[in-house]
Order: C-alpha cells, then sequence, then structure tokens
C-alpha cells in the first residue's frame, strides 16, 4: 500500500475510535510508521487529510452505484432505471447498498466518526445530517416525485413517502453498527420492507 493511502486508512481508523478532534497529525505519522513532517509532504494538515477520505469516500459510492446500474445522486437519470424495476431487482439494489454501506470500510469507520463528534463539532454535525438526512430525503423525494408524475406511483406526499422508506432503513443501518451479530435479521426484515413499500404504493 503506498504511503499516501495508508496515511488516509490510518487517520480514518483513528478518527472512528477517538474522535476527529482527539486525532493529532503527530499520531496519524506514528500510525503510518512515518515523521509528521513526511506526511506533510502527503498532505498539507488535518483538514486536507479529511477532505481526502471524503474524496475517496465518493469514490468509492460511485463505483457501487455503478455495479447496480445507477447514479445514486441523479433521481433524474435514476428515475428511468426504475420505471420497469421489478419487486425482486428493487430488494436486490436496496440489499447491495444496505450491505454497501454496512460494510465497506472507509463509510462504516467515517459514520462511527461522525456519531461521536456529532455533539462537540458543528461542521461535523452538519456534514452528519446531510449525508444520513438531507440528502438521502432530497434524493428520495426527487425521485418519487418523478414516479408520481410518471404513474408509475400513487398520488401521495413525496417527502413523506421519502421518509417512510428511508428511516427504517438507516434505523436498521445503526442497529448493525451497534450490533454487527443483528445482521441476517436486519437484511429480513429489509427485504419485507422493501416489498411492502412497492406494494402499497406502486401502481
Amino acid at each position: 500500500m503506498d504511503t499516501k493511502k495508508k496515511i488516509l486508512d490510518v487517520a480514518l481508523t483513528l478518527f472512528s475510535e477517538k474522535g476527529y478532534g482527539n486525532v493529532y497529525v503527530g499520531q496519524i505519522a506514528e500510525g503510518v510508521g512515518i515523521k509528521a513532517p513526511s506526511l506533510y509532504k502527503h498532505y498539507k494538515s488535518k483538514k486536507d487529510i479529511f477532505e481526502a477520505i471524503l474524496e475517496e469516500m465518493r469514490n468509492r459510492y460511485n463505483k457501487e452505484a455503478s455495479r447496480l446500474n445507477m447514479t445514486g445522486n441523479d433521481f433524474l437519470i435514476d428515475s428511468k432505471l426504475y420505471n420497469n424495476i421489478s419487486e425482486d431487482e428493487l430488494v436486490k439494489m436496496g440489499i447491495g447498498l444496505f450491505s454497501f454501506f454496512l460494510h465497506d470500510e472507509y463509510e462504516c469507520k467515517f459514520r462511527k466518526m461522525l456519531t461521536i463528534e456529532q455533539f462537540s463539532n458543528e461542521e461535523l454535525a452538519e456534514l452528519f445530517s446531510n449525508q444520513y438526512f438531507n440528502e438521502p430525503i432530497k434524493y428520495q423525494t426527487g425521485l418519487l416525485q418523478l414516479l408520481i408524475m410518471q404513474g408509475c406511483m400513487k398520488n401521495e406526499d413525496a417527502s413523506v413517502m421519502a421518509l417512510q422508506f428511508f428511516a427504517p432503513i438507516y434505523l436498521l443501518m445503526t442497529v448493525c453498527d451497534r450490533e454487527p451479530q443483528r445482521e441476517v435479521e436486519a437484511l429480513q426484515i429489509l427485504e419485507k420492507h422493501i416489498r411492502q413499500f412497492n406494494r402499497m404504493y406502486k401502481e
């Protein structure tokens, strides 16, 4: 593993264990096995490392979304995929994304770091809200509004539908973060949730 990548991996591990605010560049360098001046050759600051972690997370998510034949960010494009998708395909996609967020090393550790920092760092608290509420709900609402307009879904409040769809998924993910042994149970509930939601609202 190259040094630049190792710095990100070590930094994120430390952030997830101690919180972002309690980790210093010297600790990251020590974890990598280099001196702090050597670390600065790769990243200018702890903030720079943090931004690189965010970029790596975006790249990982985009790769996973592409594997599932979606963007995961642009509901205008993704609406075409959902027009003719079967319930089984919808379940497969939902479980795929759930498993990615649960098991991807960066996503999992980043979520733990934000959980630690949310009550002491306003900037990271806002990032937490954007990452796990604002952006997913915005995407789901836009997607559902389009599907309603196209006659694929029942004409109900799309923002409420988005909340009904996403909230249980996030709840199951947080349960698995705390109790990994409940993953099988969570996946079973997730499948039932997706199927029931689809049958309730699909035209």
